[in-house]
């Protein structure tokens, strides 16, 4: 069954519910808004995005990684950091409670903070890789995140190395790296049968992820959205809420019936 809703922005919690009570099939796409109230700042934002004071083609590109693995893990290992200790919130944990319910079959993430699969979501594709895991690109070691971070305290140049020397490589897709083949062959699937895509804190600007919630219209689906800035698909939106992620999806939960996280969760 389709979810179908008037389309041009704007709606409710309760029409959210509703569209994802009547669709078949639901998936989530979530980008770096979802993570924000666990204390992971986005990208882009103003005066707070990581991008705002650092070129990422800089170092975080994959020629960067090549030409200069020591200035590379240096800001990587402050990423690392920053990202392994934080905790799912309320909205990784309402996608964990939707999927338990049997109403969202897969999240698709372009977050690499291993968060959804923390929550509990169990059937999730990292489109850009996770944090999780390094590998070596000449001799195929692969470390997890914490042997990885071992390996750099070891290094004295802070660099983790596979037993050959060579400079492990974080399983992340760097600018100048196409994305996995697989994750995005089977993010594409799920998009284009999808009755109904919920796009999470994520911008949709960035292709060809931003592409996703066009198959889903392409093929007749339906697309809300969940985030406070503007987005190019607004206007497709079957139901349009820009307030707080975890607030919103909290709300989705209870017109549902379910519960996610208990509410000392952040």
């Amino acid at each position: 069954m389709s979810a179908t809703g008037p389309r041009g922005g704007g709606g409710s919690a309760r029409q959210l519910a509703e569209l994802i009570r009547d669709a078949g099939r639901v998936v989530a796409l979530t980008g770096a808004g979802i993570s924000v109230p666990s204390g992971i700042p986005d990208f882009r934002s103003p005066g707070t995005g990581l991008w705002q004071n650092i070129d990422p083609m800089k170092v975080a590109h994959i020629d960067a990684f090549h030409r200069d693995p020591v200035s590379f893990w240096s800001f990587y290992s402050q990423r690392f950091q920053t990202l392994s200790d934080k905790q799912p919130n309320r909205a990784h944990a309402a996608l964990a409670a939707l999927e338990r319910a049997g109403r969202l079959q897969a999240v698709i993430t372009q977050n690499i903070d291993r968060l959804h699969r923390s929550a509990g979501s169990a059937n999730v594709i990292e489109v850009h890789g996770s944090i999780a895991s390094a590998s070596c690109l000449t001799c195929g070691a692969f470390h997890p995140l914490e042997e990885v971070i071992r390996r750099q305290a070891a290094d004295r140049e802070g660099v983790p190395r596979c037993e050959l020397g060579h400079p492990l490589k974080p399983d992340v897709v760097l600018f100048g790296e196409l994305l996995a083949v697989e994750a995005f062959a089977a993010a594409e699937r799920l998009a284009a049968s999808a009755d109904l895509m919920l796009c999470i804190g994520s911008s949709l600007e960035v292709y060809p992820v931003a592409g996703l919630p066009e198959l889903t219209l392409a093929a007749g689906g339906a697309v809300a959205i969940i985030t406070q800035g503007p987005t190019p698909l607004d206007r497709a939106a079957a139901v349009r809420l820009s307030g707080d992620v975890v607030a919103e999806l909290d709300a989705v939960l209870e017109e549902l019936s379910l519960t996610g996280r208990p509410p000392s969760a952040p």
